[in-house]
């Protein structure tokens, strides 16, 4: 169990930088204000403001919907409940609402509170990196420093676009909100690309320490990769060199796969789950969020899915019943697949039997134990039953490896591909391809390796996936749910807003 100490509520790596064991005071309101942001103190505080905003902060008067992952009703349940590989479905015993449906369904409105929350919570993030770059700037702080707020809010500019398409854009917050004018999906990502490929050269090179969970040299080139990777889906011209150029620059990070190795200690019985507990190992992690319980969000995903009676029994705390895997997306795994043990289906300890088959997930719902569940994210040590510590892991060099894999096939080099698909498929006991990689190899190995961990709806829109039917939506959707509505509460505010087409202004 982690036993760092919290010194700045909200922050995720700034703990050491805080910490020390000189109790003498220093008044900082004795600076002048320029001066003050100048210093390393003054520095880190903007720093740290811009990185509480990534986990969002913990609050006992509910779940807000602020963050990127780790609680719920927000970024990652938006992004992750409307592609094919989880949903909470409603319960016919009357347990949970219908919004988790509607998303999977691929039916949300406008209004829906998943949706304003995770808009209101990137704006936020903007608002917060704007003010510290302005204020960084004027106090002519350390270069490197005004680099790491830019390339954050280029990343949260990028969660915009990929959701959103057209949004507000703005970088100076000196103008009020029904002003901010609305720009194309395309400026926005010319201005993303241009600040990512300015600023990540300017940054630290460590990793761990200080700079675990931060934007360092190497997580500033995935987020660029990224952006190269669905350039196509942004602006209609494909980036694949640019995202393997931008690949290669992470490579040369010193990444690994980390072990997969059988463990007897692990509770899921190999070192690959250590990739998903306490603290992200860094061998493979490139950015994570840091978690601890009750303190900086709360990793809610493996006590969100378990039925109640089986959490007591079988990891002392009482299960929510909500999150499943829907069939289609568990019958895919190889059953020598070390990933598949994170799932869990048939009987369980506490009189629990978890079915394959749901019948509903909206009217009249599911019964309370169908459905498989997950745990990947196996709570690390305490918990109180409102989540657990496990750190989430934003970005790994498995993602790397399969973005490298699959620019080279849309190069039409699949053969230098199937060193880096072979490479994950081994790592989880399986055997190397018998041929070269298709990309609906890379698509499917991507969906194995990276399950729950926020990047499936763009895989799937990337290949050409989300509007397909699936077990719970039996007809295409249609092609404007490839983005998400501008909420009906921004437009109230600022009705200069374009809708998005489909949606109802």
């Amino acid at each position: 169990m982690k036993i760092k100490n919290i010194l700045l509520a909200g922050s995720i790596s700034f703990l050491a930088l805080f910490s020390c064991t000189d109790v003498s005071e220093t008044v900082y309101d004795q600076y002048p204000a320029d001066e003050f942001y100048g210093t390393p103190a003054g520095t880190n505080s903007l720093l740290a403001s811009i990185y509480a905003q990534i986990p969002g902060e913990f609050t006992r008067d509910g779940y807000t919907g602020v963050g990127y992952a780790g609680a719920d009703n927000g970024w990652y349940d938006m992004n992750c409940m409307s592609s094919d590989e989880q949903v909470i479905p409603h319960r016919n015993d009357g347990n949970w609402q219908q919004d988790f449906a509607r998303l999977h369904k691929h039916g949300w409105l406008p209004s829906e509170g998943i949706i304003t929350n995770t808009w209101n919570w990137l704006y936020r993030c903007i608002f917060k990196a704007n003010l510290a770059i302005a204020l960084l700037e004027k106090s002519n702080a350390d270069p490197s420093k005004i680099a790491e707020a830019k390339v954050a809010r280029a990343f949260f500019y990028y969660l915009l676009i990929d959701d959103f398409g057209d949004v507000p854009f703005y970088t100076d917050n000196n103008v009020a909100s029904d002003k901010i004018p609305q720009a194309s999906r395309k400026e926005i990502y010319t201005f993303i690309v241009k600040e990512l490929t300015e600023n990540a050269e300017l940054l630290s090179n460590n990793k761990g320490g200080e700079y675990y969970g931060r934007f360092n040299k190497w997580a500033a080139y995935t987020v660029l990769a990224k952006v190269y990777l669905n350039a196509e889906v942004y602006t209609g011209e494909a980036k694949w060199a640019e995202c393997l150029a931008a690949c290669n620059k992470v490579s040369e990070g010193g990444f690994t796969l980390h072990s997969g190795a059988a463990d007897a200690g692990s509770p899921l019985g190999n070192k690959y789950y250590e990739l998903f507990g306490d603290v992200s190992p860094q061998d493979e992690t490139i950015l994570s969020i840091y978690a601890t319980i009750d303190v900086l969000s709360r990793n809610v995903y493996a006590v969100r899915s378990l039925y109640g009676a089986h959490g007591i029994t079988a990891l002392k705390y009482n299960g929510w019943n909500g999150t499943i895997v829907p069939k289609q997306f568990y019958m895919k795994y190889d059953n020598a697949d070390i990933r598949k043990k994170q799932f869990l289906a048939g009987e369980q300890p506490g009189g629990v039997n978890y079915t394959m088959d749901v019948q509903s997930i909206d009217l009249p719902g599911a019964d309370p134990q169908a459905g498989v569940r997950n745990i990947k994210f196996y709570p690390a040590g305490a918990n109180t039953g409102g989540g657990a510590s496990n750190d989430f892991p934003i970005y790994r060099y498995a993602d790397i490896i399969l973005m490298m894999a699959e620019c080279n096939v849309r190069l039409g080099n699949p053969g230098a591909a199937k060193p880096f698909v072979d490479a994950v498929r081994q790592r989880a006991g399986l055997n190397a391809l018998d041929a070269n990689p298709t990309l609906d190899n890379i698509y499917d190995e991507r969906g194995f390796e990276l399950n729950w961990e926020g990047h499936r709806r763009q895989d799937m829109i990337r290949f050409n996936k989300f509007l397909l039917p699936n077990e719970f939506r039996t007809a295409t959707s249609p092609a404007f749910r490839k983005l998400f509505p501008i909420p009906t509460a921004a437009i109230n505010a600022n009705t200069a807003l374009k809708q998005n087409p489909g949606y109802p202004q």
